[in-house]
């Protein structure tokens, strides 16, 4: 949800450097950003996948939450939005004009 909705790295196009290389100036969503997330752990253990016998689950068990989010906007408001993050100044301007 934080690369959804807050995370943006900044590109400067005249020299192709970062604008906001630090924590300073990139958005991190913290506690009080993020609902509930309910957390379950499966007991098994798999012997194939590393020599720890775990299985890895971060970055997997999340590809799918900036998606999910984008057709959730879309549904609520018919903006299609395709970068990230999805934020107000690239909906505003898609909305149809209410006369």
């Amino acid at each position: 949800m934080g690369s959804a909705l807050h995370e943006e790295a900044i590109i400067d196009p005249r020299f192709g450097f970062f604008v906001n290389h630090n924590l300073a100036e990139y958005h991190v969503p913290v506690h009080a950003d993020m609902p509930a997330i309910e957390a379950i752990f499966l007991p098994e253990v798999d012997d194939k996948t590393n020599p720890l016998k775990i299985k890895g689950v971060c970055e997997l068990g999340i590809c799918g939450a900036g998606a999910a989010l984008a057709i959730a906007v879309f549904n609520a408001c018919g903006v299609r939005i395709r970068n990230y993050p999805l934020t107000l100044d690239k909906v505003l301007p898609a909305l149809p004009v209410i006369v």
